[in-house]
């Protein structure tokens, strides 16, 4: 495992326990985010570190930098066409430009002006944004948001290799993971350490909606 990993119960007291919030392991170089294949595209993708062969750039590819909410969404690695998991680093500028390019998937009042406007928005974006519940590691609704990108067209180009520092399965350490948390065994897990994540670009903060972090600290020895 080449991700930096604390033990959950630690690295959850200093979360926030609502709001809008990107939950994400970054460096000034990389941003990391998750998503789940079946084996064919998962196993190609890490041993190639680009995403090929059986791999589709004509559909929109969802993106999820918060390690929980991955979890959920593939069932710790045993739903079906979603058994490996890969931890993907993004080159941080491209991160930045596809959080700058986003649109909500649903109409928000407080960001258009009229349905019609929101809609006109949707269709001319290739970075769809959405704002679902965080999760615990057992599945339970947090009242702290998570967020998921859907990219298509010139924003899933760089998945190509071009927006990619590395790509690593981490499809084993979940499987360790997963049967700490059927066994109750939460005080022995271990998560990706995460924080809020900071833009570069403060236009970021109103493009996606982000809830203030002031004041707030995620980091921890």
């Amino acid at each position: 495992m080449k991700l930096e990993l604390t033990n959950y119960l630690e690295q959850e007291k200093h979360w926030p326990k609502s709001g809008k919030h990107i939950m994400a392991q970054y460096t000034d170089e990389y941003v990391v985010v998750y998503q789940a294949y079946r084996p064919e595209l998962g196993h190609f993708a890490a041993q190639n570190q680009f995403f090929g062969g059986a791999y589709s750039y004509s559909r929109m590819s969802w993106i999820k930098p918060n390690f929980l909410w991955m979890m959920y969404r593939c069932g710790w690695g045993i739903k079906e066409g979603q058994e490996v998991t890969l931890a993907i680093k993004l080159k941080r500028d491209y991160f930045e430009s596809i959080l700058l390019n986003a649109v909500e998937a649903s109409f928000n009042p407080k960001s258009y002006e009229s349905r019609e406007l929101w809609q006109s928005a949707v269709q001319n974006s290739n970075v769809r944004l959405q704002w679902d519940p965080d999760h615990d590691p057992h599945g339970t609704k947090q009242e702290r948001r998570a967020i998921q990108l859907g990219l298509r067209n010139n924003f899933l180009l760089p998945f190509k290799g071009e927006g990619i520092v590395e790509i690593e399965d981490i499809s084993d350490f979940i499987a360790e993971q997963r049967e700490l948390v059927n066994n109750g065994s939460l005080g022995k897990l271990m998560t990706p350490k995460e924080s809020i994540y900071t833009p570069i670009d403060n236009k970021i903060i109103s493009t996606v909606g982000l809830d203030s972090a002031k004041g707030m600290s995620t980091e921890y020895e």
